[in-house]
């Protein structure tokens, strides 16, 4: 688990199960208001880890690919907080971005996992987690978390705790 620097962490998943149990842990950890930013080429395991996230944090349903409809609401039962599951990739202009809602959405105290976050990142708020998420061969993939914000570097020490019980 090489720590490059306080607000990253660089990871290797050897399978698309130990993928979703990351997102499955950062997903317990995340707050109302939190913006989990996923990066990655196609087939990188943005889904995978997604899954995970909505498993950890508590949705009814399971995630599933945003592709053809670009926002996707999960619910839990245990607060009736929401969840949404956004998928940027064709997301090209200002227009695109308020058709779809997305500004509006970004505004609410909502949890928000955004697939594709590059299409949109001079909308993004300053601060969030940033995940780039790197196919590298056969299952194993390649994980960079960089907190940007104060909330995020804290989010990112918690995670770092309960997945490798280092801080």
């Amino acid at each position: 688990m090489p720590i490059l620097k306080q607000d990253e962490l660089d990871v290797i998943s050897h399978s698309a199960e130990q993928t979703g149990r990351l997102g499955a842990r950062l997903g317990s950890l995340l707050q109302p208001g939190d913006i989990i930013c996923l990066s990655g080429e196609m087939g990188a395991g943005k889904t995978v880890f997604s899954r995970g996230i909505g498993a950890g944090w508590g949705a009814l349903i399971p995630i599933s690919s945003p592709t053809y409809t670009l926002v996707h609401q999960h619910v839990r039962s245990r607060d009736t907080e929401i969840l949404y599951h956004v998928d940027c990739y064709r997301l090209e202009s200002e227009q695109d971005v308020e058709s779809a809602g997305l500004d509006d959405i970004l505004s609410r105290s909502a949890t928000i996992i955004l697939e594709w976050p590059e299409q949109i990142e001079s909308f993004l708020p300053g601060e969030h987690l940033w995940v780039t998420l790197r196919h590298l061969e056969g299952n194993r993939r390649n994980l960079l978390f960089e907190g940007r914000g104060r909330r995020y570097e804290q989010l990112l020490e918690q995670f770092r705790g309960v997945s490798y019980g280092a801080s």
